[in-house]
This record gives C-alpha cells, sequence and structure tokens, in this order.
C-alpha cells in the first residue's frame, strides 16, 4: 500500500470518527432531530404572535444564555444551543443586547441572531413638527427610553456633530430630525438622541446651501419649525415662509399663533388643560410676557418652538417670491389659508372666513 492511500484511508478513519462522535454527541442532546426526548417542553407559540424578549449581557457565556432562552420557551434545548454556537464558532461573537423570539424558533436562528447582534428593535415615527416633550412621549410610548430620561439627554455639549458648532442656543429644541428610526428597547438615551442628531446632520446641515442668505442654520430653522406649525397644507410651507420673511424685512411683527402656543407652556396649568398647543388663543393670551410671543416682540423668538422636517426648512430657504404680509385660515376643512398683501385685504378675508 503506497503511502498516499494510507494517508487517504486515515484521514477517511478519522472523519468517520469524527462524524459518529459528533452523532452521537448531537443524539445525547434532548430536542435535536435525532431524539424525540425533550429537556424542556414548551407550548405552541401564542396564536396572537406574542414574542419572548431576552437580554443577552456584555461577555454572557452560551450556558447562560441558553438557560435564559430554553426557561423562557424560546428553544427546547440549552445543550443543543450550546452545541450550534460551538460548532459555528461563534464563541466570543454572541452580541450583547435586547432580543426578541418567537417560541419554537429554530435553534440555528437563535445562535445567528445574536451573533450577528439583530437586537430586537421598535420602529419609531417621529412626525414634524413635535417639540421634545412630545418626541420624549412618543419613545416612552414605543418602549424605547422613557419621557424623562429622553430629555435629560437633551444637553448639547454631550454631543459632537459639526452643526452644532454653528448654533448658538444651548438648546437641541429643532434639530431632533423627524423621521422613522429603527431603536432596540431600552436604548441608551444619549444614544437615540445622538442618532437623531446625526441624521439632521445628514440630511439638512450637510445638504443646506446658505451662501447668499441672510439667515444663519439657527435662524432657518426657528423659521421652519413656526411654519412647520402654520402649514396644513405641504404646498402653502413656501408661501407662508415667504410671508414671515416679508415681515422680518419690513420690520413687522411675525404674529404667529404657535409663538404663542410655545410661550404658553412655561404656565403648567395652561399643559394641563391645553396641552403643548392651546387650541383657541385669547387677547390675554397674545399679550403673555416671554420673548417668544411674537405679538409682542420683534424679530425671530430666540430658537425653534419645534422640530421642522426638511420640506419647511427648503421652504424658508427657497420660499415663494410672494408681496404677502398677512394670512388667515379658510376654515374650511382644507387647512388652507387666504393670503393678502394689504391690512384691507386682510381684515375682508378675516371677515369672510372667520364670521
Amino acid at each position: 500500500m503506497t503511502a498516499n492511500r494510507v494517508l487517504a484511508v486515515v484521514v477517511a478513519i478519522a472523519a468517520l470518527a469524527l462524524t459518529g462522535g459528533l452523532a452521537w454527541f448531537v443524539e445525547q442532546t434532548p430536542g435535536t432531530v435525532f431524539s424525540h426526548e425533550s429537556e424542556h417542553a414548551i407550548s405552541p407559540p401564542d396564536a396572537s404572535g406574542g414574542t419572548v424578549s431576552i437580554t443577552v449581557e456584555q461577555g454572557e457565556s452560551a450556558r447562560s444564555i441558553g438557560d435564559e432562552l430554553q426557561r423562557k420557551g424560546v428553544i427546547r434545548s440549552k445543550r443543543l444551543f450550546e452545541v450550534l454556537v460551538a460548532l459555528t464558532g461563534v464563541q466570543n461573537k454572541l452580541e450583547a443586547g435586547d432580543y426578541e423570539f418567537d417560541a419554537g424558533l429554530p435553534s440555528i436562528e437563535v445562535v445567528h441572531r445574536i451573533a450577528e447582534g439583530k437586537t430586537a428593535s421598535r420602529n419609531v415615527v417621529i412626525p414634524e413638527g413635535r417639540r421634545s416633550e412630545e418626541v420624549g412621549e412618543i419613545l416612552e410610548k414605543a418602549g424605547v427610553v422613557s419621557k424623562q430620561d429622553f430629555l435629560d439627554a437633551l444637553v448639547k455639549s454631550q454631543y459632537n456633530e459639526p452643526f452644532l458648532s454653528q448654533t448658538s442656543s444651548a438648546s437641541l429644541e429643532g434639530f431632533l430630525f423627524p423621521a422613522t428610526y429603527s431603536f432596540f428597547r431600552a436604548a441608551k438615551p444619549g444614544d437615540v438622541v445622538a442618532t437623531m442628531l446625526l441624521a439632521f446632520q445628514d440630511k439638512v446641515a450637510s445638504q443646506l446651501q446658505l451662501e447668499g442668505q441672510t439667515l444663519t442654520l439657527d435662524q432657518v430653522v426657528t423659521l421652519a419649525s413656526i411654519v412647520e406649525r402654520e402649514a396644513q397644507d405641504p404646498a402653502e410651507r413656501p408661501i407662508i415662509a415667504s410671508v414671515y420673511l416679508n415681515r422680518l424685512r419690513l420690520g413687522i411683527n411675525l404674529q404667529a399663533d404657535p409663538t404663542v402656543q410655545y410661550a404658553l407652556t412655561q404656565f403648567p396649568l395652561s399643559v394641563s388643560a391645553y396641552g403643548y398647543w392651546k387650541k383657541d388663543l385669547t387677547l390675554d393670551d397674545l399679550k403673555v410676557d416671554s420673548p417668544y410671543n411674537t405679538y409682542v416682540r420683534p424679530g425671530l423668538p430666540p430658537g425653534p418652538i419645534a422640530n421642522p422636517g426638511l420640506d419647511s426648512i427648503n421652504a424658508v430657504v427657497r420660499p415663494a417670491r410672494t408681496n404677502y404680509l398677512f394670512f388667515v385660515a379658510k376654515n374650511d376643512g382644507t387647512g388652507q389659508h387666504a393670503f393678502a398683501e394689504t391690512l384691507e385685504e386682510h381684515l375682508a378675508n378675516v371677515q369672510k372666513y372667520q364670521h
């Protein structure tokens, strides 16, 4: 027998021994395809589509993870889980995080998801025109972070996105970009804020062309936040922006209701009774003493009153060309406004649509 044939026979015997040993080992692991015995019987998955939540800690062993998965009914055998982790070579690659699984999911799928760090996530929609407190409430309702933890994390000095050096306000109001996000359950508040700021950097700050503009980034976002709250019909955003820009140019107070609504939130009783955006403002409301009240203070308020979307920001940078100085809601269910160049025209529109 030649040396090559001897080597081939030895390799074949070794392979058979390894296969046999592996088959025996797996066969002795309850809950595998080779055994009907189950170390831990589980109920069928909930017909309502319920899921099981598992938290994997940093550096946690496969044995510990397997124990938790079996105890909560995700897998039938913790021993099989350990075997699969070893066979796939991911012992040191099990990612910490929060995971969600359906009961009875194949063990190999569970291994892959933890090794790839596919944590449980929540798709959260942050609409345009919400103030920080409202964003916090949305995140809390989605089970991402608590409202208070989110608000506590809104400390500008903790973040380093380049656009922040262009803003003078200590607040992050206005720069929490509205979008649909995917956050894992119990995410760190600072990471949530950082994700929103990065989105603003990518979608707005890095794309916005302010050359030739008379407004700074702060001022653009501040005015855009007012436009966002005023515009019910998206097509009117550039027109509403033109009204406010015309008034700013002529030194006329903006007289924007949303800024008064924002100012009123300094009074907790007002928030309790009317929420963050009081719908029907009174004459006394229009006189409230606040730097955000554009009925009594000239120019723009000190900062954004909400977090505007990209369309409202673009409307301020590229407004419609008009001579309009006034507008009033038509109150006809369309969300549209009647615009006017003169006070006389405006008063006529008020008489027509408000009475």
